[in-house]
């Protein structure tokens, strides 16, 4: 009974020195009295409430069996686990986590209401789930993104809660936590982005919006004025005094524009003006989202890889975390959008014919019915081409149709001159483009699905310099040739389908796009749902 007394009065002791400073760290616990290991098997009521707390969550009973139901929070030797804990979780908001779920005050509560032997079990399992959903959180996402959005079709890294638990008690509490976090460079670019944004809002904001239709060098006044503040405030302007549109004001608009996507001629048009409007909370919303999504690749991406932003229209080749190679891109439409996954890509095909999807053929139907589209073939289960006298299309659907329908390569063909495979369930691919004119928007949602690349020569070149001497030459020996060609990669180059409305360029300064999707609209309320608080 006397030990009982002293356990629980090192709770308490050890939880009142948690509350205090919870600052830029949590401070150390001091020693809480509870029972070493050995003593604890005289405890058999710990051992039974910590089995029942754990009873519903598999991998964590599981844990608890192996280690022979012993303590990794409640001992007192646990303290540096315990502040590791709750640091994190103190500082779980700045991530844009749901600090709410993890019910931080509770968890401190419970360590000081602790009385008897069968509170601090209850309360191991407590803390040992509070872990768990944190770790999976910040690890790889609060959401389960396809649930609310089907052609979010990512793979999530969820870690094995078993795992888990076993390499958190055998490493140094501190840094694992930390490190349980992306350590992609732009996680860390986004968490000191919303951090800022979360200050500049507390201070006040951007100050007041622009009250102009359109401005351009030259102009003078008030609605000058206040885009010179509002460029001062987002960073594109040194502090200065000018009241005139002049060529450092626009310069500093071109800057802007390059930043959320608008033709950078440095004249603050319409779409600039609303752009430099957009409240901070806004913004603070699309890097909140960021963050959330950035989880979810929280796997390795290759030394190598091939990263396509459908909110940016732009395709690069990123080698050791540097862009070697962008071009602008076309992307589904809001009707027919791409999906976000990450793959390999393992050949190109020069030379491409296209075999139209079934979702296509409806819109040639007419065509075909009539007589025309003679560009098109049909196509046997054999493979060989059937002369289209011998096809009766009016006693078809696109549906029922007993053949394929193709066009064979040449220089009309829909895909161009090459395509760059990743095979996937989705039939999403890159490829070239006899249409040009579409390059020229700024706003570039407008393919079937698949994704046209505006320099899919130069694309090949840079994914085939690893493995040939002279790309250009080899490439174009075989595109003269008009056969269709399979070319793979000896090294498959990984492929990630991206959606992001906020990132950071390779300078760090934040970009922002068009939700164009409507996607992280979705995935925003449903974060708040979840219980994230965004200017927290």
């Amino acid at each position: 009974m006397q030990t009982m007394r002293r356990t629980s009065t090192g709770m308490r002791a050890a939880l009142t020195a948690l509350t205090l400073g919870m600052g830029a760290a949590a401070p150390a616990l001091v020693t809480l009295m509870a029972p070493s290991p050995a003593v604890a098997q005289q405890f058999p009521a710990f051992r039974q409430a910590l089995a029942e707390g754990v009873a519903e969550n598999r991998e964590l009973a599981a844990f608890y069996r192996e280690n022979g139901y012993q303590a990794i929070w409640t001992g007192a030797e646990d303290a540096a686990r315990r502040t590791a804990l709750v640091s994190a979780l103190s500082r779980a908001a700045e991530h844009g986590l749901p600090e709410a779920r993890y019910d931080l005050p509770g968890l401190i509560a419970a360590f000081e209401a602790v009385e008897t032997e069968r509170d601090r079990g209850l309360l191991e399992a407590r803390a040992s789930m509070t872990f768990l959903q944190y770790a999976r959180d910040i690890h790889s996402g609060v959401l389960e993104p396809q649930a609310l959005i089907p052609d979010i079709v990512r793979v999530l890294p969820r870690p094995d809660p078993t795992e888990l638990m076993r390499d958190f008690t055998s490493g140094e509490p501190v840094s694992f936590i930390r490190n349980l976090a992306p350590s992609s460079p732009e996680y860390a670019r986004l968490y000191r982005a919303r951090q800022e944004l979360v200050q500049t809002i507390a201070e006040g904001g951007w100050g007041p919006q622009v009250q102009a239709g359109s401005l351009r060098p030259g102009d003078r006044g008030e609605a000058v004025i206040q885009l010179r503040n509002r460029l001062i405030a987002q960073g594109f302007l040194p502090r200065i005094a000018t009241a005139s549109y002049d060529s450092l004001m626009q310069q500093a608009v071109q800057e802007f524009q390059e930043s959320v996507g608008i033709d950078a001629d440095g004249i603050a048009g319409s779409a600039t003006i609303r752009a430099i409007n957009v409240d901070p909370q806004e913004r603070l919303r699309a890097i909140t989202v960021a963050l959330e999504r950035e989880r979810w690749l929280n796997i390795p991406r290759g030394d190598r890889h091939i990263w396509v932003n459908l909110t940016d229209f732009v395709a690069r080749i990123v080698d050791f975390d540097q862009v070697t190679f962008e071009t602008r891109a076309v992307v589904g439409s809001r009707s027919n959008q791409t999906p976000e996954f990450s793959d390999e890509m393992e050949y190109m095909e020069i030379n491409p014919d296209w075999t139209l999807p079934r979702s296509i053929i409806g819109e040639y139907w007419g065509a075909l019915s009539s007589g025309g589209a003679n560009h098109l073939q049909f196509v046997d289960g054999a493979g060989r081409v059937v002369p289209r006298e011998y096809v009766n299309v009016a006693a078809y659907t696109p549906q029922t149709l007993p053949f394929e329908v193709r066009q064979p390569p040449g220089p009309g063909n829909a895909l161009g001159e090459i395509k760059f495979m990743f095979p996937n369930q989705y039939a999403i691919y890159l490829h070239d483009t006899p249409s040009r004119s579409l390059f020229a928007q700024d706003t570039r949602a407008f393919s079937h699905g698949c994704i046209r690349l505006q320099d899919p020569r130069e694309f090949a070149y840079a994914l085939l310099a690893p493995q040939e001497a002279d790309p250009v030459t080899y490439y174009h020996a075989i595109q003269r040739t008009g056969r269709q060609t399979r070319v793979p990669l000896i090294d498959h180059v990984p492929v990630h389908l991206v959606y992001r409305t906020a990132y950071t360029s390779v300078t760090g300064r934040m970009q922002y796009r068009a939700d164009v999707y409507g996607r992280d609209a979705t995935l925003y309320n449903a974060l708040v749902n979840a219980g994230v608080e965004v200017g927290a």
